[in-house]
């Protein structure tokens, strides 16, 4: 079994995939974490410009292991990582690494859960199910602004919701593989939801019909 969960920044895909992952027995694969590990080889400053040689080969030599960084759950972290995501190579590369980690499932396991951008409409269109995350950019800043406070980082609410509003732009205005919501996904609005309610909308979602 392979599960797509797709949408913008701090929409809940990683809490979902989580949760989906525990209850059917999966392996989750947060693809973002991939872009944030090409990131993590350049010089640790989002002012600076993108070297694009660096991530490249960052891309095409990253390992499971390199995901293990606790650097990568930044804030930082982020911005860059929606930066390297509009570098062609960069996806290409990414694009087989996600790919082949979804055809090799762990022995044992019902199947695979990967959370991103494009993982419904490109990096598998075929999966068995697609979900599409979202809510409104405001509410999606509350939540991340609220996150970084349990952590003890400070930060302008202002600046949380600017930075939701650039990545929304990149992410959807870049080239190749923009974020988009594939046509046979089923839409989650988790806006006004709690994350035990998202996920009953996707369990009942995923075992409609039977087909699981």
């Amino acid at each position: 079994m392979i599960i797509a969960v797709d949408g913008p920044a701090a929409s809940g895909k990683g809490l979902l995939s989580t949760l989906i992952a525990k209850k059917l027995d999966l392996v989750r694969l947060d693809t973002g974490l991939l872009y944030r590990a090409v990131g993590q080889a350049l010089p640790d400053s989002v002012d600076l410009k993108i070297d694009k040689k660096i991530v490249i080969n960052a891309a095409k030599n990253l390992k499971i292991s390199d995901l293990e960084n606790p650097a990568l759950k930044s804030e930082n972290s982020g911005v860059v990582a929606s930066k390297v995501a509009v570098i062609p190579e960069v996806r290409q590369y990414l694009l087989k690494f996600q790919q082949k980690f979804g055809k090799n499932m762990p022995f044992g396991k019902r199947g695979v859960i990967l959370d991103g951008r494009d993982i419904g409409t490109v990096v598998f269109p075929n999966a068995d199910h697609k979900i599409f995350l979202t809510a409104n950019a405001n509410i999606r800043a509350q939540r991340r602004f609220a996150e970084l406070g349990k952590k003890g980082i400070k930060v302008k609410y202002s600046r949380v919701l600017d930075d939701i509003i650039s990545r929304d732009e990149r992410d959807l205005e870049r080239d190749i593989s923009p974020l988009v919501m594939a046509e046979d996904a089923f839409l989650i609005d988790s806006s006004n939801l709690k994350p035990n309610q998202v996920l009953d909308i996707a369990i009942k979602y995923i075992f409609r019909d039977d087909k699981v």
